[in-house]
């Protein structure tokens, strides 16, 4: 990371010998002998360097005592079994014995809990596959789908099932589930049995193929993300191909991607990547199903996430196939859509700040609007090593689009970091300084409480005029670091939704097999507020169109929370604050009239109901019926829309959902009655300018 000395540490006990393969299945991959699953060498002593480090250097500094094992305990059965599907009541009882145990254990390299508990999980899986599939074999006609039975949706805090018949009942119940959300999805029964058939013989095998590093990989994580979600054990696999935020980044397609129980989940898309490009996939769509050029789709449903990745990489031009989940389907909709994407490498270029201009009439007048958008915090390093004058940087490219948009005397400009994911801290310090004369940008807290402070040292700014920046809830780290700035220091109005939240730093330290990820710090804005946890606050919000319960730092399980320090030495235009009530107050007054916004909220507002339905019927009238009647309230939604903005209506739902395409539009070049939350902002800024005047005048 730049700007921070980095932890340099060695592997804490050396390697004394190697251990076995740590497979556990025939060269077939087709019978999982169980007690071949045993630790290595190699992870025992992994183990402990891994303890050791985060004892001695993790920012949160925690014991490793009762208490935290109690932790970890509670933390691997959610991680072995996050719905409470697979262990009876009488499994846990057994386990608890371990409960107290785990730290004295590990600090003694002992990892027998661990294989103990993974080896129960996986006779569980095995039984529940075996169990679907003789149910599979009678016939998925002699399932009943008339009764008045129920399914609860989230199993997360649910009772475990009292024994081996409980969890038998439960599994049929799933199954029927299932089946009712693929009929639902216009699937017949056939072809439901089909799929469902391939889908539990996939399961079988892999959960055959289960090695010991993966139990080792899956327990030492539980150890790691007690003291927090960033902080990770990475197999020598993993630490190779992946990185950053419990997910995995795909070269080739531009996605990041996280596991989700049985589904692989989209996290964020990357800039000017095949993904965001299509502008077919969007954050929380769930890929089911991946297939390689004119083959074959296989399901992957519940498969491992390095798995799936591993299907989905390939050359540059080749092509892939994703079936995808849209996440603007209610929660018990599986209608899933095909995408195709050529995987390609995403050049510096393409993820540039590129600007525009909107033109507007408010109040008999024209204005105009200049847009900048920046979809990473980018920079060329090995052409900046070189000494290049000519290196690509976020900065030099905005303060180049700075020059060109003045030229064109725009009346304020926009700054856009929706879905910037961050990038570069030196860009974000840089970029700071294009609006500020001098002055701190942020600073950085140490685990041993040491505070460092960056800054940007060079007088002078590039722009002085109205400025407005965008942020949604995936701006993340350097966009909160440049919009906690631009906020502190008064420079600019944040609109949008809070940020994503996270404002800790982590570093890879390696072992003697794997790495570890370790949090090693946390950002502040310059008013001594943490970015952690919170984000950045607009000054003026809009509705979400993520649910932030599934997206952004406070979703994540020990996420280290919000803070405050002192605050560094800087000084702050006071002009904007007086005038946000009355910003606020137009805005709000021309969202109630704005047909695209009413829309949206609305539907916003409908999903959210919708998710909350703790108990889904088992029957298929009545589930018909459901979804039958959220049809019907989201096609009045659209109608009214419609009527609005004076179009036809219609007379049923079309395919692409409006919402959905807002979701996954990206920033790709668009007018700007497309984008409503871009036109208001531009409308936010002239109201701005009309109260500066106001205020010029009257003093």
């Amino acid at each position: 990371m730049n700007g921070l000395n980095t932890l340099r540490t060695t592997c804490l006990i050396a390697l004394l010998s190697f251990g076995g393969t740590g497979y556990a299945a025939d060269p077939q991959g087709t019978t999982l002998d169980l007690d071949s699953l045993q630790p290595t060498r190699e992870q025992m002593i992994a183990s402990l360097n891994t303890v050791e480090l985060l004892r001695r250097h993790h920012y949160n500094r925690i014991r490793l005592d009762d208490a935290l094992s109690s932790e970890i305990f509670d933390t691997y059965l959610r991680h072995l079994d996050p719905q409470r599907s697979l262990f009876s009541a009488a499994d846990i009882q057994g386990f608890e014995g371990y409960r107290y145990r785990i730290d004295d254990l590990l600090l003694a390299g002992d990892l027998s809990v661990g294989f103990d508990m993974h080896r129960r999980q996986l006779t569980r899986a095995l039984e529940r596959v075996d169990f679907i599939q003789s149910l599979l074999g009678e016939g998925l006609d002699k399932l009943d789908f008339n009764s008045d039975q129920t399914i609860l949706v989230d199993r997360e805090e649910a009772a475990w099932p009292a024994d081996n018949n409980a969890l038998k009942q439960l599994w049929r119940q799933q199954l029927k589930d299932e089946v009712l959300r693929l009929k639902l999805a216009g699937r017949d029964l056939d072809g439901i049995a089909e799929l469902l058939d391939k889908r539990y013989k996939g399961q079988a095998l892999r959960l055959n193929q289960t090695r010991s590093e993966d139990i080792f990989q899956n327990y030492i994580n539980a150890l790691a993300q007690v003291y927090d979600p960033h902080t990770q054990y990475l197999s020598p696999e993993n630490a190779e191909n992946f990185d950053i935020n419990m997910s995995l980044s795909l070269e080739g397609i531009g996605a990041v991607l996280q596991s989700d129980n049985e589904f692989t989940k989209i996290v964020r898309l990357v800039p000017a990547g095949p993904a965001e490009k299509s502008q077919q996939l969007a954050p929380a769509d769930r890929i089911i199903g991946v297939g390689q050029g004119t083959g074959e789709i296989v399901d992957v449903v519940g498969w491992r996430l390095d798995e799936v990745v591993k299907l989905i990489r390939g050359p540059k031009g080749s092509s892939v196939r994703l079936e995808v989940i849209p996440a603007s389907n209610p929660p018990t909709d599986l209608t899933s859509r095909e995408v195709v994407l050529v995987r390609e490498a995403v050049k510096l270029e393409d993820q540039a700040a590129k600007s525009r201009v909107l033109d507007f009439t408010q109040q008999g007048r024209d204005y105009r609007i200049g847009v900048i958008e920046v979809p990473g915090f980018y920079i060329d390093f090995k052409a900046y090593r070189r000494g290049d004058p000519d290196y690509r940087s976020t900065t030099r490219d905005v303060r180049q689009l700075l020059s060109e948009l003045q030229t064109q005397k725009v009346d304020g400009i926009v700054l856009d970091l929706r879905n910037n994911g961050g990038g570069s801290l030196q860009e974000a310090t840089e970029l700071t300084g294009l609006f500020i004369d001098r002055g701190p940008t942020v600073l950085v807290r140490d685990s041993q409480g040491q505070v460092q402070i960056l800054d940007d040292p060079d007088t002078g700014i590039s722009y002085g005029g109205p400025l407005a920046v965008m942020v949604n809830r995936l701006s993340a780290s350097a966009s909160e670091i440049f919009a906690g700035a631009m906020q502190d220091y008064g420079r600019a109005l944040i609109i949008g939704e809070p940020t994503f939240g996270k404002g800790t730093v982590q570093s890879i330290q390696p072992l003697n097999h794997g790495e570890l990820k370790l949090t090693l710090a946390k950002f502040y804005r310059v008013s001594g507020q943490s970015t952690q946890h919170r984000g950045v606050i607009p000054d003026i919000s809009y509705p979400s169109l993520l649910e932030t319960t599934d997206i952004g730092e406070s979703s994540l399980p020990r996420a280290l929370p919000w803070d405050t320090i002192a605050p560094a030495k800087y000084r702050s235009d006071r002009q904007l604050a007086p005038l946000l009530g009355t910003l606020t107050e137009r805005h709000l007054q021309r969202a109630a009239n704005d047909p695209d916004f009413t829309y949206t909220m609305a539907r916003i507002e409908l999903n959210r109901e919708v998710q909350a339905r703790e108990q889904l019927p088992l029957n298929e009238a009545k589930r018909r019926q459901q979804q039958k009647e959220f049809e019907e309230r989201l096609l009045a939604l659209e109608n009214q829309r419609r009527q609005a903005l004076g179009e036809t209506l219609l007379t049923e739902l079309e395919k692409d959902d409006p919402l959905e395409g807002e979701l996954a539009a990206g920033h790709e070049e668009q007018e700007s009655e497309h984008d409503p939350f871009l036109a208001e902002t531009g409308k936010i800024l002239i109201d701005l300018l009309e109260l500066e005047q106001q205020v010029a005048k009257a003093s």
